[in-house]
């Protein structure tokens, strides 16, 4: 099991958007999007879900609102400083 899933995170979402931000054009638009995001930024539950929404139009999914609640406990609970190779590492190391 994934360590995503151990928060309830749909297995399905997670495949459907991964094949989705393989897509070259959405891979850039995420990239864009993630450019300037700090640690900080990914500790502020209101940012981590704005990033969320705009992730999840880019990808176009709709995802249930108790779900993107997990998805923001996640990822606020991996304490990720993008900033950190080491972090991003561990990060794709959970989705695969």
């Amino acid at each position: 099991m994934g360590g995503y899933e151990r928060y309830g995170i749909s297995r399905d979402l997670v495949e459907r958007v991964k094949g989705k931000i393989k897509q070259p054009a959405t891979k850039e638009q995420v990239k864009l999007m993630l450019h300037n995001v700090s640690k900080e930024d990914l500790q502020d539950r209101l940012k981590v879900k704005r990033l969320l929404t705009q992730a999840a139009r880019l990808t176009n999914e709709r995802i249930p609102p108790a779900e993107a609640e997990r998805i923001v406990d996640f990822i606020v609970k991996q304490r990720i400083d993008p900033s950190k190779p080491i972090h991003l590492i561990r990060l794709w190391s959970l989705f695969h």
